[in-house]
């Protein structure tokens, strides 16, 4: 995927480097937005995808950590790039630990940001298709019905037709049936690939 088609978003409430941000990365070939404030960015609500945000650590009223809760609480998974001065150190951690993919220590080279952007680009691909893939993955899974839910549960957790008839209080045969019209709505041949399914997605399990 050409990663010019993606969206870079700049938060910073210093105009000057808001403009220079958008120099660079426009002549670089990639799409712009700017934003003066968190505000002004939260009130935007629907993001391109692929994305990532430079967002810068210290702002007014919103802070660039407070804008980072903010989008976790809403589920917005766009990775994340901070801007800091030399002193915040100790902030950026925090801001790793919050799920930033990195920080950038002004002054910094256009090369090391422009480096550092790709790479949060790369992974905004990256979740955007396993968005898709567990969306499609729930959709098919709507599809059964609640004992073949129930009997997708125990396989999954390596239980054998007999243990699963047991646990459900019917027969074995019965088990087979569910078993194989679930796998047959999934569209796989194996267990293994059950749980692999499984995997990609917390909900699946439920």
């Amino acid at each position: 995927m050409d990663l010019r088609t993606a969206v870079i978003y700049v938060v910073d409430d210093d105009v000057a480097m808001l403009k220079s941000l958008e120099r660079l990365l426009v002549g670089k070939g990639y799409k712009v937005e700017i934003f003066s404030s968190a505000q002004e960015f939260l009130a935007k609500n629907k993001y391109h995808q692929p994305a990532c945000i430079l967002l810068d650590l210290k702002m007014p009223e919103i802070t660039g950590l407070d804008l980072q809760k903010k989008l976790i609480i809403r589920g917005v998974r766009l990775p994340i790039i901070f801007v800091s001065g030399q002193g915040d150190v100790p902030s950026s951690v925090k801001a790793m630990k919050g799920g930033a993919v990195d920080f950038i220590v002004k002054p910094f080279k256009s090369e090391d940001l422009l480096s550092v952007v790709e790479h949060a680009l790369e992974l905004s691909v990256k979740i955007q298709k396993e968005s898709a893939e567990q969306h499609k993955l729930q959709m098919l899974l709507d599809k059964m019905t609640k004992r073949e839910k129930q009997v997708f549960q125990l396989v999954i957790k390596g239980l054998l037709n007999k243990q699963i008839a047991v646990e459900l209080g019917i027969s074995e045969k019965t088990v087979k049936v569910h078993r194989g019209r679930l796998m047959e709505k999934l569209n796989v041949n194996s267990v293994a690939e059950l749980v692999r399914m499984a995997g990609k997605s917390g909900n699946l399990s439920e």
